[in-house]
């Protein structure tokens, strides 16, 4: 088993809500992480609020202006200037480059509002509301591995929900979200316990 702590980096765009799960179970002492940085191209996401509120760094690099490839190699030296093990991605609206997808291959994750491949390319409530349109009765959310594909690398953990009759895209949007801080807390956990041999077979 690996007893080393994970040094986790996250880039989000939104509120955040995956990382207070995150900080939350490091917290009580259900993980052992710790989230070193927290990365956002958005100034006023409240994602950069939650991180200071738990004294986590937290910085704003705009993407006005630049090129894919600059702002990603700007994400990738603050990254690695905290020492950052993994990177997740929480709501993080950008698609990224294949050079920073290379350069963090198998230690970059990303959840996505659906059990994939289904609904793969669609962000946030539009997810919910393509679910709700096609009358699934199941949804849930993927954690996985990022590549150039977008919404295609490999499948690290899935967890599902029903979707009820009365549900809304808002509601199913609550009821994902829970599973989401579930799924990235499972994630740590397996990568902690597998450590580089769990990253070799991916």
């Amino acid at each position: 088993m690996n007893t080393n702590t994970i040094r986790l980096g996250v880039l989000g765009s939104t509120n955040g809500t995956d990382l207070q799960s995150i900080l939350n179970a490091i917290a009580l002492g259900e993980l052992n992480a710790d989230v070193s940085v927290v990365l956002s191209n958005r100034k006023k996401a409240y994602i950069l609020e939650r991180a200071k509120n738990h004294s986590v760094p937290a910085f704003f690099i705009s993407h006005k202006g630049k090129t894919r490839a600059k702002f990603d190699s700007e994400i990738t030296t603050v990254l690695k200037s905290h020492n950052v093990g993994l990177v997740f991605l929480v709501g993080f609206m950008r698609i990224l480059s294949a050079e920073f997808c290379r350069e963090w291959r198998d230690r970059l994750l990303n959840v996505h509002p659906s059990l994939l491949p289904k609904y793969a390319g669609g962000m946030d409530t539009n997810v919910h509301e393509e679910v709700l349109k096609n009358g699934e009765t199941e949804t849930g959310c993927t954690i996985h591995f990022v590549t150039d594909e977008v919404d295609g690398g490999p499948i690290l953990i899935q967890k599902k929900c029903s979707v009820d009759s009365n549900d809304t895209a808002e509601l199913l949007k609550t009821k994902v979200q829970k599973l989401e801080g579930e799924a990235f807390i499972e994630a740590i956990q397996l990568i902690n316990c597998k450590g580089a041999e769990f990253a070799e077979n991916h």
